[in-house]
């Protein structure tokens, strides 16, 4: 640099600074010019970056606790490392939470009392109590008290400082957020079994999905209840993040459900023995869902997860056969007590062969096969059944018509199909395999409709006008004699058939049907079983479960006791 630029530069700095301090101005220009045998010592401003004392930190974080305690926050601002920043924080702080004054009070264990020891490079923190007086409106002033804590480090220029974060004033606080005070933008929502007592997914983990989709689905709905007025953290869009404080609490609207707590407690406590397991529950006079699970929680629903349900459909495909028209072989129609052989590895014309997991039996009936769960005894009727009559028996009595007509329950379910089909899709429709999908609550509704003889469209909301969509389904009524049969035959099998043993204790009547429906070779098959008891159907199916009997039935018996 030429020392002519040199010497103004250092001619414009001593101007300046001569208005200020004249010494000191002499002494920076000394410094500047290097100085020479006779010049006086060169003087800087050095940060200072030593450790700070305990000592430093109490009387920092002590005299920061004051001014703000005091009300003046510009002066408690000062005491920071981020001044403006925390001036506007402080005022806001007051002004949307409705703040009429704070009192700050430091923890005595927490403060640092030995002068000689010292903080680390990031300062050291000290904690302290807060008693926030809220002011709103005309409500009576009422105290909130919290905990928190800053930490007392050195600002810009070395000197102990607050290290300013909005956490400062309430631990929950982040960036971009603030404290408000108000009216919260709508009550909350309680979920209430048919008998008032309020539901939550931490008590009933197997209705997770469930209550979330509940929720979201009715949460503008107007169901009673008022908002209350709380302090919360506020997101940047003033969305509340976090309750902090309620002022004055609101009344909560109520989602009144059809679920019995009782029941849905045995629900939860059956299905947790099981690994993939779903059940529901429905009352068989009206549809109410009951009780629902599904375990684990959170994942797959697998109380509404479509599957094959194996022999459990046999109750809709008994059905269609004991509405068959009379035959040359049975002139009065197929009833229980015709007989139809049981035999391993039967085959209908030009079909595959099916298995059974029961013996063969040559002079079985009807009734035996249904109890006994002999899939060839049903494949040997196959011929009394045209290509669609499956669906339409599913349809017209039973309800189950698919995407075609939704029951809409008040939830998200997805209704169980039955394509129908010829040759070998048709046989194995009838045993609940090939395309056939149904779920818990569509198999639980099955049973209801033998126990009722009419079938009631399933709803899990008291009021079924809320459900949008809802159109009632008419069914027929199952003719008389096909009901009492079906109630027959599914009590044999609960007490001398493939579900003996499992329904003691239960309310009567009382009838079952279990099932089994194999998608892997490899694998076990998924385990089903669906009954009823006096005015309470339910359906379970166990992912891998093997036999309906060894895995979904104890399942099912257990929620039929709880609710005898």
């Amino acid at each position: 640099m030429a020392r002519g630029l040199k010497a103004g530069i250092i001619g414009t700095v001593f101007i300046g600074m001569v208005g200020v301090a004249g010494y000191g101005a002499y002494n920076i220009y000394s410094g500047l010019d290097g100085g020479g045998s006779g010049s006086a010592p060169a003087t800087t401003t050095v940060r200072d970056d030593s450790p700070l004392t305990a000592k430093d930190v109490t009387h920092t974080a002590a005299d920061f606790l004051a001014a703000w305690s005091s009300g003046d926050d510009q002066a408690a601002a000062k005491l920071t490392d981020s001044v403006q920043t925390a001036t506007a924080a402080l005022e806001e702080f007051k002004a949307k939470g409705s703040i009429s004054k704070v009192t700050a009070t430091a923890t005595p264990s927490d403060n640092a009392t030995d002068a000689t020891s010292a903080a680390g490079p990031a300062g050291m923190t000290v904690s302290y109590t807060v008693r926030a007086t809220i002011s709103y409106e005309s409500l009576a002033p009422q105290i909130w008290t919290y905990g928190s804590t800053l930490t007392v480090g050195r600002n810009t220029v070395g000197d102990p400082a607050v290290k300013w974060t909005p956490s400062v004033m309430e631990p929950d606080l982040k960036e971009g957020q603030s404290v408000v005070t108000g009216l919260v933008t709508a009550p909350q929502l309680d979920l209430v079994d048919r008998h008032g007592e309020t539901m939550t997914a931490e008590q009933y983990p197997g209705l997770t999905d469930v209550f979330a989709d509940l929720r979201k689905r009715y949460a503008d709905a107007h169901l009673g209840g008022s908002p209350g007025i709380e302090t919360y953290v506020a997101a940047d869009d003033g969305s509340a993040v976090k309750t902090l404080y309620v002022v004055k609490p609101g009344k909560n609207a109520q989602l009144k459900t059809t679920l019995d707590a009782g029941i849905q407690t045995a629900a939860e406590n059956a299905v947790k023995k099981y690994g993939q397991s779903g059940v529901t529950a429905l009352d068989t006079s009206t549809g109410k869902i009951l009780a629902m699970a599904a375990n684990p929680p959170g994942g797959t629903n697998y109380a509404l997860s479509l599957q094959p349900p194996g022999s459990t459909f046999k109750i809709v495909t008994a059905t269609a056969l004991m509405l068959a028209p009379p035959s040359a072989e049975y002139r009065h129609g197929i009833s229980p007590t015709v007989k139809s052989q049981c035999y391993n590895g039967y085959a209908a014309a030009g079909g595959k062969k099916y298995e059974n997991v029961t013996r063969d039996k040559p002079d079985a009936t009807f009734s035996w096969d249904f109890a006994n769960s002999c899939n060839t005894g049903f494949i040997r009727l196959s011929k009394y059944l045209d290509s669609g009559t499956l669906t339409k028996v599913g349809r017209d009595y039973f309800g189950l018509a698919g995407d075609s007509r939704p029951w809409y329950t008040g939830t998200g379910t997805t209704d169980g199909s039955i394509p129908g089909g010829t040759g070998d899709e048709m046989t194995s429709e009838m045993i609940g395999q090939g395309q056939v999908l149904m779920n818990t609550l569509n198999m639980a509704s099955v049973a209801a409709t033998v126990r009722s003889g009419q079938f009631q469209q399933p709803s899990i909301l008291q009021d079924k006008d809320l459900i949008e969509n809802r159109q009632t389904i008419h069914a027929t009524a199952l003719p008389g004699s096909v009901r009492q049969n079906l109630m027959s035959m599914m009590h044999t099998t609960a007490v001398s058939g493939t579900a003996r043993g499992l329904l003691t204790g239960v309310a009567s009547p009382y009838g079952a049907k279990t099932g089994s429906a194999e998608e892997n070779k490899d694998d076990l098959p998924t385990g089903w079983f669906t009954a009823y008891s006096g005015h309470v159907a339910a359906a379970a199916m166990v992912v891998q479960g093997d036999h309906g009997n060894k895995s979904a039935g104890p399942i099912v018996a257990d929620i039929l006791r709880a609710a005898s």
